[in-house]
């Protein structure tokens, strides 16, 4: 029994879709099948969190999502939609949890 052509194309066709799709959606949750380039999450932080009212709990903060996201928006504060990651980290009770 022959395979015809038209269902190898859709098979690869389909394979192809899938593997976009799946890209997509690790795009969208802050994921790459690229190894990330890590950042010095320390450093980052230092620099974001210099000015805060409580330094401790910013750096704990940064750090985490700065674990997470391997993303630090520039600055002091704001700037959040720059690592979309990072931005959209929320705590339980709907706060955001990056600094």
């Amino acid at each position: 029994m022959a395979i015809s052509k038209p269902f190898l194309a859709l098979a690869l066709l389909s394979m192809i879709l899938l593997v976009q799709a799946n890209e997509l959606v690790n795009e969208l949750h802050g994921k790459s099948n690229i190894t990330a380039s890590k950042i010095n999450c320390g450093a980052a932080c230092k620099a974001r969190c210099r000015l805060s009212s409580r330094p401790n709990l910013c750096h704990r903060a940064c750090g985490t999502c700065c674990a997470r996201c391997s993303c630090v928006p520039p600055g002091t504060s704001g700037n959040q939609k720059v690592c979309p990651c990072y931005y959209n980290m929320t705590t339980h009770g709907g706060k955001r949890k990056c600094p």
